[in-house]
């Protein structure tokens, strides 16, 4: 019944919908429909669409619903190629927050390269508080083979989580199923929660690899209470489609430890990208238990 009534949705709204310009290079282009719900996209889910056509897919992120962004490209002051200012004006136009971003950052950060490294996250945090983020996300790492070296890493986030901070950011690892496996005896994942300064890191945790490593997320969200500002919505591909995620648990827990913020992504599609990126949001739209 569930399904039934999403697809119906999702097929009134694509009635309803007016089509942009065809600037917007793309058949799955919307007309502003406002949203109910501060539902989050990750644009990694529009990577390809995205490229070369940032204004278009803007548009038809926000005709879908969508209120707050989180970035998924950063290079030398610029996001998607643009000013931060620039890019900040274009997103506020059209009723939607640039909340986070996934940066990758230097991986070197020891010995001389160190201050280069803390110079480089100076940037980007100066660029991405100028975007109006709220979030600075580091989107993965190497698996250190050691305690030693995870501890190392686990001082250089709390480093950069200070140079956050003093831009007004929070700073945090984004996790994919890797992150769960053990280090001599020990869950990676939560010997980088245990030392790792709550005030200068969070983790912003995705659902789907946290269950494909083999963990309930329900769990981490109880254990670990107010260390989850932001959480990764994802599954197999479209949002609800799979059947193998339980969503309403992992909604509950999340707003109970203090979610400030959760982002589709779609990393597999079973149609064009935006009209996946849609059928997602509609998912949530129309999930009681989604605030």
């Amino acid at each position: 019944m569930q399904k039934s009534n999403q697809r119906r949705s999702f097929i009134k709204k694509i009635g309803a919908l007016t089509l942009l310009t065809a600037s917007s290079g793309s058949q799955w282009s919307f007309g502003a429909m406002p949203a109910k719900k501060e539902i989050g996209l990750q644009l990694y889910s529009l990577r390809e669409d995205i490229k070369g056509n940032v204004a278009g897919v803007l548009k038809q992120v926000a005709a879908i619903g969508f209120k707050n962004l989180e970035a998924a490209n950063y290079s030398e002051g610029k996001i998607y190629g643009m000013a931060p200012a620039a890019i900040r004006k274009m997103v506020a136009d059209l009723g939607m927050t640039m909340q986070s971003a996934h940066v990758g950052g230097p991986s070197d950060f020891q010995g001389a390269q160190h201050a280069v490294a803390m110079d480089w996250w100076k940037k980007a945090s100066e660029a991405h508080a100028a975007v109006g983020a709220e979030f600075l996300i580091k989107p993965s790492m190497p698996i250190p083979d050691t305690l030693k070296e995870l501890e190392l890493w686990c001082n250089y986030y709390n480093q950069v989580g200070a140079i956050a901070k003093a831009n007004g950011l929070t700073f945090g690892f984004h996790n994919h199923a890797r992150e769960f496996e053990k280090i001599e005896g020990q869950v990676m994942y939560d010997f980088m929660l245990e030392n790792t300064d709550p005030d200068l890191f969070c983790m912003e945790l995705d659902v789907y690899w946290a269950t494909k490593g083999g963990y309930d997320p329900v769990d981490y969200l109880k254990k670990y209470k107010g260390r989850f500002p932001l959480l990764h919505i994802k599954d197999e591909e479209e949002i609800g489609q799979s059947g193998d995620m339980d969503f309403k648990p992992i909604f509950k827990a999340a707003y109970a430890q203090g979610m400030k913020g959760y982002y589709v992504e779609v990393e597999r599609y079973n149609h064009e990208p935006i009209k996946s990126v849609a059928m997602s949001y509609d998912y949530l739209a129309n999930a009681k238990y989604v605030k």
